[in-house]
């Protein structure tokens, strides 16, 4: 006996499985700056690309309370 509607069970995908699919289905392409794949220049070349695309990255910075 299922408890959930069709579709909405069973197995998650991992993270790199949904990124890897969407490259191979859709051509797209989701990757971290600081991806320890990457050499020093794919690095570079995504932080180009990305300031390219969407601007200027905002560095994040913790917020610590207390």
């Amino acid at each position: 006996m299922r408890i959930y509607p069709k579709g909405y069970g069973g197995q998650r995908r991992d993270p790199e499985q949904v990124k890897r699919d969407g490259w191979h289905e859709q051509g797209v392409l989701a990757v971290s700056a600081n991806d320890h794949r990457l050499t020093w220049p794919e690095r570079a070349l995504v932080e180009q690309l990305g300031t390219k695309l969407y601007g200027k990255r905002v560095e994040c910075r913790e917020v610590r309370h207390g």
